[in-house]
């Protein structure tokens, strides 16, 4: 039977209580945790230091009496064991949806991060722009980061760096691949962060980070450049897969790096954590080399303009639709502001190969024959604000839409955006555009291993203890099934949720305290600011309306000064004037009730309210926001 957890730890106050800054941590079904503190605040610091950039790793200079991180190790060197340490084991993120990853690993004084992703809001945030993972712990132990370790460069890995380093005082070396650093520099300039040092590693290269030792390996994914992690420390080794498939058709020829695996299980892999995202799958998951096929041929048979959606970072996809616009002798336009940024990085670092002459610009789309052009653009997700929505509203700048054009969506609805996809099919379809999603054709695969691909992971790696991440509920605990069925001991299998952790040490696996975790919201300018209290106000507004009340009332006298003012907005029937009369002569009697009864000011506002209330669910069926201002004269 897999491991789960029975109750959450306390959380002292104390924890939750740092740096002046609130970030209001959630569980994921929005509700407050009773065990868990999720309340956290920190404080904000001004960073003018150097612009990130790009550096091979040379050691850092130690400073303050810190000890020098990031340090190369020698080759086939291994972390000194210490039979009394412990590798405590934290995911910040990751393991109530797919995104917001982020696991902090902690041994000796010494800590290390792994990735920093972000979310994406769903219907249920309205005014949300990002969900960010609680990073409060690592703030509170900033003194201990050694350094901050990035897979690859998809949004839900990187994205809560710039949240993160605008928190941090001290700088912190981050590490990744070259087209991941890439993306996260253009991801800095945009926030203006110049304190942060990037160190490009790559595929076999070791790093010593504090206590801890880490090699890392090629993995296949959707993007060029992602990593796995082995990580030795004085407790023992840990292995992250990263996200990863195992594709031997890969784009750009790099295969997951099978060697490297199973050296790792040679020397010893006491816990592995792996991508779950695809364990619902039973299948192997398809080459992406099977899309170019796809696009190439829908290309060749379209009569008017091809618009292809996708991903911003899916630079191996972006790649097959150059080759398949140039071989059908058409040229390529970028629209969508991190589509013109992704493609401009990846070219200039040569992850993208097409020519300046196969490139023209949105704005020169005029008097080229719609049958020779392909535009690539943002929206595969139906955000409204897209390149894709606008083009399908008719409220793009330089393009426009027009019957017989052939629309692609070469990607999978993330969960919740389902409904903003049909919307933006619905609308392209009314013009008279040939619409591709992937029920359709095979327009898109996924950059995530199936049930079957794991199955082989775990049985090159061969992990004493198991844990699951990067997945909702229901994917890891179906990942979990797959590893006993590989023959990981059920009770070395464990589920865990954010804010968990796990302690290794030289007796084994064993799970720990855990630590203040949950979410934070970005809504606007605002980080952490805005609570789930508030969604739930702007979910009432939006679904049930808004009534106020306002009255003028002597106190001495215990009278009304003048009539009842009653206002609604978005209540069916709030335009009504008999039904505003009504509730404002409700509302009247309710309070000269109360007056006479003595009532005070809280009395008064509470009968007004419950009186407009009962009236309107009468009539309405509605239970709308009711807001009442008393004016004592």
């Amino acid at each position: 039977m897999t491991n789960q957890k029975n109750e959450q730890p306390d959380r002292s106050n104390d924890q939750n209580q740092s740096n002046g800054k609130n970030a209001n941590g959630r569980t994921n079904n929005g509700r407050r945790s009773d065990k868990r503190k999720n309340n956290t605040s920190f404080k904000r610091v001004n960073l003018e230091r150097k612009r990130p950039q790009l550096s091979r790793g040379e050691a850092a200079e130690a400073k303050d009496g810190q000890r020098p991180s990031g340090q190369k190790s020698r080759r086939g060197s291994k972390a000194q064991k210490d039979p009394n340490a412990k590798l405590k084991i934290i995911p910040l993120g990751g393991l109530d949806a797919i995104g917001k990853n982020m696991t902090a690993f902690e041994c000796n004084g010494d800590m290390i991060l792994d990735d920093a992703g972000l979310m994406f809001p769903d219907d249920d945030h309205p005014g949300i722009d990002l969900i960010l993972p609680d990073y409060t712990y690592v703030l509170e132990n900033a003194d201990k980061l050694r350094g901050i370790i990035i897979t690859h460069g998809h949004e839900d890995h990187t994205g809560t760096l710039p949240y993160l380093l605008k928190d941090l005082d001290r700088t912190v070396n981050i590490y990744a691949t070259k087209l991941t650093l890439g993306l996260i520099e253009g991801k800095f300039a945009e926030h203006r962060i110049k304190n942060a040092k990037l160190i490009e590693i790559k595929p076999g290269d070791d790093i010593k980070l504090g206590c801890f030792k880490v090699d890392f390996f090629a993995v296949n994914h959707s993007i060029p450049g992602a990593v796995g992690l082995f990580i030795q420390s004085p407790a023992g080794n840990v292995l992250h897969t990263g996200d990863f498939k195992l594709d031997q058709t890969p784009i750009d020829g790099v295969t997951t790096d099978f060697g490297a695996l199973a050296r790792f299980s040679d020397q010893g892999v006491d816990l592995m954590m792996s991508d779950s995202t695809n364990a619902t799958n039973p299948n192997f998951t398809p080459s992406e080399a099977e899309v170019g096929k796809t696009l190439e041929q829908i290309i060749s048979q379209a009569k008017g303009r091809v618009i292809i959606a996708s991903f911003a970072s899916h630079i191996h996809r972006m790649q097959q639709i150059c080759d398949a616009a140039v071989k059908n002798g058409r040229k390529v336009v970028v629209t969508g502001r991190s589509m013109i940024q992704n493609t401009d990085i990846a070219r200039r670092l040569g992850y993208l190969n097409i020519s300046d002459d196969n490139l023209i610009d949105a704005y020169d789309l005029k008097g080229i024959p719609p049958e020779q052009v392909v535009i690539m653009c943002t929206g595969s997700q139906g955000e409204p604000l897209s390149a894709l929505a606008r083009i399908a509203n008719g409220e793009h700048k330089t393009i426009e839409i027009e019957e017989g054009d052939t629309v692609i969506i070469s990607a999978t609805p993330v969960p919740g955006n389902e409904k903003a996809v049909t919307r933006v099919i619905n609308q392209l379809a009314k013009i008279g555009a040939d619409v591709y999603d992937k029920s359709r054709a095979r327009v898109h695969v996924s950059g995530h291993a199936g049930a079957e691909e794991l199955k082989i992971m775990l049985s090159i790696v061969k992990p004493k203890n198991f844990m699951p991440v990067h997945g909702e509920a229901t994917h890891l605990r179906a990942h979990a099934k797959l590893a006993e069925a590989t023959g990981v001991d059920p009770d070395n299998i464990y589920v865990m949720e954010n804010g968990d952790s796990l302690e290794l040490s030289a007796r084994g696996v064993a799970r720990g305290e855990g630590v203040p975790s949950g979410i934070v919201y970005v809504d606007g300018l605002s980080v952490g600011d805005t609570s789930q209290d508030v969604l739930d106000e702007r979910n009432t507004l939006g679904n049930q309306g808004f009534a106020s009340v306002a009255v003028a009332i002597d106190m001495k006298k215990r009278a009304l000064e003048a009539d009842v003012q009653v206002s609604m907005h978005g209540i069916t029937g709030g335009d009504d004037h008999y039904l505003t009369q009504e509730a404002a002569t409700t509302v009247t009697n309710a309070l000269k009730r109360c007056l006479s009864k003595g009532g005070g000011i809280k009395e008064l506002r509470k009968v007004a309210r419950d009186a407009l209330l009962s009236l309107l669910w009468e009539r309405t069926k509605q239970r709308p926001m009711v807001v009442v201002n008393i004016l004592e004269v």
